[in-house]
């Protein structure tokens, strides 16, 4: 909202529709609960994150296109996980996440980058000095490997619900 450059990172695997982690079994927009668009102006407020699913077993953190694929996750967990969408990165909403953390005692993070030097090495960090005391598990991370990888490959490279499930699961076990 204002006369600076934009740039806008959009995953083309989301143009036809909601991407739940198979690449074969891609529902359209029209067929999903989230696929109205408002045709008005809108804007989603930076720093302010979006309770997707409430539950009280795992807090789930992702955004972008993880945030379907996460939500499939939990739902093949078996576990009452709440999914929290970040929508933005800078700032994060980082009271957001911490109450949630500290009401479950457990936390996923999901994102499509490398482990090491991604953004949820940082969450995972500012969660644990906010949350030392009411974890109840160490921070689970589901993310991309640490490693180049070709776009032949890119459907085992990406976390997958199956991943993110058994993250879910390892919580609870801990």
């Amino acid at each position: 909202e204002c006369n600076d450059p934009v740039v806008f990172f959009e995953p083309k695997r989301c143009y036809r529709g909601p991407f739940y982690g198979d690449p074969h079994k891609v529902p359209t927009w029209n067929s999903h609960p989230d696929g109205e668009v408002p045709e008005e102006y809108y804007s989603i407020p930076l720093g302010q994150a979006r309770l997707v699913k409430e539950g009280g077993a795992c807090t789930v953190i992702a955004w972008g296109t993880m945030v379907h694929v996460a939500e499939e996750g939990i739902r093949q967990s078996g576990i009452d996980a709440e999914l929290i969408d970040l929508q933005t990165l800078l700032p994060w909403d980082r009271d957001t996440v911490v109450e949630s953390v500290r009401k479950t005692g457990r936390c996923v993070i999901v994102h499509e980058a490398p482990k090491t030097s991604g953004f949820g090495a940082e969450m995972s960090a500012s969660i644990q000095e906010r949350c030392f005391w009411h974890l109840e598990a160490p921070i689970e991370r589901v993310t991309g490997w640490d490693t180049p990888f070709p776009h032949t490959t890119e459907w085992d490279y990406l976390p997958s619900p199956g991943r993110i499930a058994e993250a879910i699961v390892r919580t609870q076990e801990a």
